[in-house]
């Protein structure tokens, strides 16, 4: 059992309470100015601000805010137009997506057909569902200023359900000339068409972002559902502020000086849901998987019987105690397609789910030849629900016989610093955590960690494994139930013995409000700022 114990120097204490007394009266300044404000601490400060650049989840839900999307899903899992509405040729060969009336782009201009394609190319090279379609795609064009026509080689199964998907990375429309940024270039300017404005005026990076209500947009008349239906924004601004303390934001929650906490700590809850004023509850259902991503472009995980040995020294009860704490909040699971679901299944990880690898890791580990190499772990100490994963990892590690490396970061140091391909000694890194919303691996070609491209089109790390694409390719063309779940199950032992990914079991989290918000959605994108009103 692995515990983590909190300390307060009585200066830093000090120092942490003028500075929550001095944003309190900052907050309420802005707000009086402003009209009626949405003040919420997110589970992350935000740094990286283009949506095509990496999946993190704090920049997806700054994509929500800013931008939209052709399609969308809904709570039923069913794709619902959003931008645009769709026809399918008879043969299943062609889709023909037409825009709306009413949408423009944020500095005016009119959303075109060329704009939606430019943006479905872009997020065609990075997205594992937008690679696997543009596999399969022969031709996309624009037909004329609202038309975009998509061409097959061969009917595929996907298509709506990626380009609908409602997680990162989300195919979010923008201007053409921000799509058309080079690879591996961040976009220069936020310019969407959705609910709301981004004031890069205001925007400083790792402390606050500030969003405005777009008057000019034009939301769907059906009621919204997950990511689909109306966006009808009832608030004049939107105020993302970082507090990396988390007692902090759950005073401020609680005296009032902000309205919504997304992810507090686990142990904080009770204090919540006893406060009358506040509102607690779990909006993402769906939960998350936890997980451990080697990089196999350098030692020592570029040799597998190296990651193997790794696997067989972790165990998820470890990180999830250490993690979540209550089990009411966590499941022990060894599938990559999520618990409970028609992919599930539990081959491959029976030492991660009962604990029981120890002794192989070091066994398999001195049979590796593995030469003391520091496994270079990123640790970021900002975000709640990624403290635990690397420092518990670490201590397994260290245990089976490795030498480990834990750098502490802040979450954006590590989303940044994952998508560099130099060696550990040079600033790279070998190893890092994250958590992925059931939405984004459901299937295995949602599933962007399951990804055999390496560095061509691959996600942080680079795994290189032929074998695993062609199996999510006969996924993508079968329309057997039976037969996809087979060929998932077949993935499933190819990434288990690869080691392409360590699955570390599904947790929920809940967010925190005060009453005085109303109207706040559920999905697996959460929280979105739309559909919610604030009374004085």
């Amino acid at each position: 059992m692995f515990h983590f114990s909190r300390w307060k120097c009585p200066t830093i204490a000090l120092n942490i309470t003028l500075a929550a007394v001095a944003l309190s009266a900052a907050l309420t300044s802005q707000a009086m100015a402003a009209g009626k404000t949405i003040t919420a601490v997110m589970h992350s400060d935000l740094r990286i601000i283009d949506p095509g650049f990496t999946t993190a989840y704090i920049t997806r839900d700054h994509g929500y805010m800013v931008y939209d999307t052709l399609l969308a899903t809904d709570s039923n899992f069913k794709i619902q137009p959003q931008m645009a509405d769709w026809k399918v040729s008879d043969d299943k060969l062609i889709y023909t997506f037409t825009l709306r009336d009413g949408l423009k782009w944020h500095d005016g201009a009119p959303v075109t057909a060329e704009d939606c394609v430019a943006s479905l190319k872009r997020w065609g090279r990075n997205d594992s569902m937008g690679q696997k379609l543009m596999d399969f795609t022969a031709s996309i064009e624009a037909s004329d200023a609202k038309t975009i026509t998509l061409k097959l080689k061969e009917p595929y199964g996907l298509v709506l359900e990626s380009i609908g998907k409602p997680s990162s990375y989300t195919p979010f429309m923008m201007p053409k000339r921000l799509a058309e940024t080079p690879a591996g270039q961040q976009i220069k300017e936020q310019i969407g068409s959705g609910p709301f404005k981004f004031v890069q005026a205001e925007f400083q990076p790792g402390v606050k972002a500030v969003y405005e209500k777009n008057t000019d947009y034009v939301p769907r008349k059906e009621p919204p559902s997950w990511t689909s239906g109306g966006k009808v924004v009832k608030v004049d601004r939107v105020e993302w502020i970082t507090m990396a303390d988390a007692q902090t934001a759950v005073n401020a929650l609680q005296s009032g000086d902000i309205d919504l906490m997304e992810n507090p700590p686990f142990d904080l809850l009770p204090v919540l849901t006893a406060n009358k004023d506040l509102k607690v509850d779990i909006l993402n259902k769906l939960g998350f998987q936890t997980l451990g991503r080697m990089n196999f472009l350098y030692p020592p995980f570029d040799d597998v019987k190296v990651r193997r040995a790794a696997l067989m020294a972790i165990n998820q009860k470890d990180v999830l105690d250490a993690l979540v704490g209550n089990p009411e909040y966590y499941k022990i699971c060894g599938a990559f397609f999520v618990c409970g679901t028609p992919l599930a299944t539990e081959e491959g990880s029976e030492s991660l789910v009962k604990g029981n690898g120890m002794a192989e890791a070091k066994k398999q580990l001195a049979e590796s030849g593995y030469d003391g190499t520091p496994v270079v772990i990123m640790a970021p100490g900002d975000v709640v629900t990624l403290k635990a994963q690397p420092i518990v990892s670490a201590q397994l590690l260290r245990e089976a016989g490795f030498k480990v490396d834990v750098q502490a970061a802040d979450w954006q140091t590590v989303v940044a610093r994952r998508a560099s391909q130099k060696p550990p000694k040079e600033g790279g890194w070998n190893m890092f955590f994250t958590n992925l919303t059931g939405a984004d691996v459901l299937n295995p070609v949602a599933n962007v960690q399951i990804s055999g491209r390496g560095k061509n089109g691959g996600w942080f790390g680079w795994a290189e494994d032929a074998k695993i694409e062609q199996m999510k390719d006969a996924f993508a063309r079968s329309s057997s139930p039976e037969e996809q779940k087979k060929i998932a199950a077949d993935i499933q032992k190819e990434v288990y013995d690869q080691v392409i990914y360590i699955p570390l079991g599904q947790y929920r989290v809940a967010n925190a409000w005060r009453k005085s918000l109303t109207g706040v959605l559920d999905g697996p994108a959460t929280p979105v700022f739309w559909n919610i009103d604030k009374s004085e």
